[in-house]
């Protein structure tokens, strides 16, 4: 019932970020409710991604392993849209959003374990700038020129 409940949650935060109007706000807008979500649940957070063994199950119910199905698939729509408009460079959806789930996923647990000794609002500055270099490593040359312009201006997001 726990990780029910936090799936619920967790879609709750990222889904808003579909009424964004343009792929780019859709992909911000869920990064930004993912980090909310981790920072306002860690408990939630840690029990999401954790394996059925530490749950004290053999496998997870059916119903739970499609939610973490339908979490992953929506990360890679929100990359394959960002691909398609050209603000992400071609390339495999799949990889990149594991590629940028496992960086965010990184950053937080090294936060939840104490690693980073900071506030929270120096952690959500340390992600989103983060966030934004690794970013610009996918990011088309023409968007790329646009996070540079918006991290000048001490932005991390369009």
């Amino acid at each position: 019932d726990v990780v029910r409940e936090a799936y619920h949650a967790y879609q709750g935060y990222v889904h808003r970020a579909l009424q964004a109007p343009t792929p780019i706000e859709r992909f911000f807008q869920a990064g930004e409710g993912y980090l909310d979500f981790a920072l306002e649940h860690p408990r939630w957070y840690k029990i999401m991604f954790s394996g059925p063994e530490r749950l004290g199950m053999k496998e997870l119910p059916d119903d739970i392993e499609a939610m973490g199905l339908g979490v992953h698939q929506f990360w890679v729509d929100r990359v394959r849209e960002c691909m398609q408009v050209g603000l992400l460079k071609e390339d495999d959806p799949l990889q990149t959003s594991l590629t940028m789930w496992a960086h965010a996923h990184g950053m937080v647990l090294l936060y939840h374990q104490g690693i980073f000794p900071m506030d929270r609002e120096e952690f959500q500055s340390l992600f989103e700038q983060s966030g934004a270099r690794m970013m610009n490593g996918f990011a088309t040359p023409s968007f790329a020129a646009q996070l540079e312009k918006l991290y000048i201006q001490g932005q991390t997001a369009p």
